[in-house]
Formats: structure tokens, C-alpha cells, sequence
């Protein structure tokens, strides 16, 4: 595991990714699943634990790539519920809170106290963003957090790197970006930000 420590050193601003930097994505995704095999049963009488373990098998195995269209081959499910499927990812409300990374939320509240400014620059539907963000245990850290939304702003995630660091008058080399992929690591080289890779802090 990574020195907490000396990933802050003379770093003033840290941006982070939301989905499987700050807490696990899959926390939310399979809530989602849950609440809409429920649905499912309350509306055509099939099992929800059926349905639920199809979905979250389906997930394990092959992502979220045409879920909704093989969960509704595998139980005959009319197209129409696609729409409450979607719906269900933009605003479903919880029945346990999403829980941060334990290694992220010490380092948040390491940042806090050392006064260090924390963005999130968060790539994908805004409202399903948000709504995730809104259902995260955040233990008080919410009111330092300044989020941007790329598909709402429709700029690069590295135009919005590149803005953070003028409108805080800082070199690349005040800020850190911790996110969780090679598209995040490659929109941080444009703007020359130092970047980790969320996994290498939990090694």
C-alpha cells in the first residue's frame, strides 16, 4: 500500500474519477439490479431472487453490455420495462449507503486536514453520476468537494484538468489525479498531470 504521506507531498489539489476510484461501482450497479428484479416480481410475478442472481451473474461474467436484453430473453420480459430498467440507474435510492474505499476516505480526510483542495471529474450520464454521489457515506467530506460532470460540461476531461489548474493558479505539478483507467491516465499526460492508478494505492 501506497504511503499516504508522500502521495500528498507538495501536492495542493487531487482530482479524482468517481466509479471504482472512490468506492466500488459495482455496490451501486447491483442495488440497481436488486430494486429492479423486485419491480419485476410486483409487476409479473416473476422471482425476484431468479431474476436478481441472472442479473448479477450476467454482470460478473460479461459487464453490463445488453444486460437488460438478455435478462429480458431469459424471462420473457416485454422490451418496455428497458425504459424502467434505465430509469432505475439514474435515480434508484438505495437500500444501503455506497461506501468509499477505506484507503481513499483516510486519504480524503488526510487532504482536508492539510487544507489540500479535492475535485472529482467524473465521466458518463450526469444524473447517474450524481445520483451516486448523492448516496455515498461521504463522513463529513461532501462540503469539500467541488465535482464536474464531462458530459454536461461536453469538454474533455483533460480541458477541465487544464481549468482547475488555472483557476487555482497552479503548475501540473501541484495537482495529482487518481483515477481508474488507461483513458483517464492518457487524459492527464495531455495536460501533463502527475496520475496513479486507483488499484496501485490498495496494493
Amino acid at each position: 500500500m501506497m504511503d499516504i504521506a508522500e502521495i500528498l507531498k507538495n501536492k495542493q489539489v487531487v482530482i479524482f474519477e468517481l466509479d471504482d476510484v472512490l468506492f466500488p461501482e459495482k455496490d451501486y450497479l447491483l442495488q440497481v439490479y436488486y430494486l429492479f428484479a423486485q419491480f419485476i416480481e410486483y409487476t409479473e410475478q416473476k422471482d425476484a431472487g431468479a431474476t436478481l442472481a441472472f442479473l448479477r451473474g450476467e454482470f460478473e461474467q460479461n459487464g453490463v453490455k445488453d444486460l437488460f436484453d438478455k435478462t429480458a430473453n431469459q424471462f420473457g420480459l416485454d422490451s418496455k420495462y428497458k425504459y424502467n430498467f434505465e430509469l432505475l440507474h439514474q435515480n434508484a435510492r438505495l437500500p444501503l449507503k455506497l461506501l468509499l474505499y477505506q484507503t481513499i476516505l483516510d486519504l480524503m480526510q488526510e487532504l482536508v486536514v492539510n487544507r489540500k483542495k479535492i475535485f472529482i471529474v467524473t465521466a458518463g450520464d450526469p444524473e447517474q453520476q450524481l445520483n451516486k454521489i448523492k448516496q455515498i457515506e461521504w463522513n463529513g467530506l461532501e462540503q469539500y468537494l467541488t465535482v464536474y460532470f464531462t458530459d454536461e460540461l461536453k469538454q474533455q476531461k483533460s480541458e477541465i484538468f487544464q481549468n482547475i489548474l488555472n483557476d487555482n493558479n497552479l503548475l501540473a505539478d501541484d495537482a495529482l489525479v487518481i483515477g481508474a483507467n488507461n483513458f483517464d491516465a492518457q487524459q492527464s499526460k495531455i495536460v501533463n498531470l502527475p496520475y496513479i492508478r486507483s488499484l496501485e494505492i490498495f496494493k
